[in-house]
């Protein structure tokens, strides 16, 4: 028996189906987290709606943009981040943790690893048009701007794309990997959330069936990236490296939009399988070959030995 007048014994909370023996269990959380998610979303829709309707009287619906601008991707992408964010930080509240615990730690925000991949995303995507540049199947053909315009595209597509890397990685690796690892497994959730990635992409025009498999290769590897550095930050860059130089640099369509403000005027000529036809390079058979080269390559520069901050992250993930 405990002494005469010590507090009771404290009794652990009995196992449910919606806690478990480290609180509420992942599949809710993922499911809270959506929830909160889909509120700021139809929050916003329906002031926008109201803004459409009574102050500028015109009740149109908003259409999907068929091409690709830093202003379409600011927005669009700006947006997912936000409310990804912001229903984190909530989650983070609830689950006593961290924001930065969910992949984007603030003190290595655009340090080493972040330079790292903007610059193996960059020289991924100009391997894979080199590649098909030597079937030739893809030319360069003059600049697209000029001028004051080259000063002012560089800016404001690299900003876009940033925006790009963030919200997307975020959005499918942040808070929901790193929920569900606790739940199934890294891996298992690794595949699931990089199914749902390239399904997102379903519904851009002129997508086809070998460039989302190119997509959920590119979830995957972006999961590798954050399983061995144990934060989201590396593969911010090599999203944002690889969608200016597709993009901008290189004027090509990006899953199936096309560019606008490139710096280069590009073609492309031979069967879908080389170039990618609609898609762009991402559907072409040399993107999974270079993203498996950069894959095996990563492994052999960043090795297990990783800092103790860094270990703890993964550790955590793999619980």
């Amino acid at each position: 028996m405990p002494p005469e007048g010590s507090p009771p014994p404290t009794v652990a909370p009995a196992n449910t189906i919606f806690r478990g023996p480290d609180g509420i269990r992942a599949g809710w959380r993922v499911l809270i987290f959506l929830a909160f998610v889909a509120g700021l979303v139809a929050a916003v829709n329906l002031v926008v709606w109201l803004v459409l309707h009574f102050w500028l009287h015109r009740p149109h619906q908003i259409r999907m943009a068929s091409s690709l601008s830093p202003g379409v991707a600011i927005l669009s992408d700006g947006a997912i981040l936000v409310f990804t964010s912001i229903a984190a930080l909530i989650m983070a509240r609830i689950e006593h943790r961290k924001w930065g615990e969910y992949g984007l730690p603030a003190r290595l925000a655009f340090r080493k690893d972040f330079w790292a991949g903007t610059l193996t995303g960059f020289l991924a995507i100009s391997a894979s048009l080199l590649a098909i540049f030597a079937l030739h199947g893809f030319r360069l053909a003059g600049l697209a701007v000029h001028g004051s315009t080259i000063v002012t595209a560089i800016l404001s597509w690299s900003a876009a794309f940033i925006i790009v890397g963030l919200g997307e990685e975020f959005a499918f690796r942040g808070y929901l990997q790193f929920t569900l690892a606790t739940g199934i497994g890294f891996w298992p959730a690794a595949i699931l959330l990089s199914a749902l990635f390239g399904l997102a992409h379903a519904a851009n025009p002129g997508e086809s069936k070998f460039g989302l498999l190119s997509v959920v290769c590119f979830g995957l590897l972006f999961c590798w990236f954050l399983r061995r550095t144990g934060n989201l930050w590396l593969a911010v860059g090599f999203h944002a490296g690889w969608d200016w130089g597709q993009t901008f640099f290189y004027g090509v369509s990006d899953s199936g939009l096309a560019p606008y403000h490139n710096l280069f005027n590009s073609s492309f000529s031979g069967p879908t399988w080389l170039t990618g036809g609609s898609v762009g390079p991402e559907a072409s058979i040399f993107t999974p070959l270079i993203l498996l080269i950069v894959a095996i390559l990563f492994s052999r520069v960043y090795r297990e030995n990783l800092s103790s901050t860094r270990q703890a992250a993964v550790e955590t993930l793999s619980v």
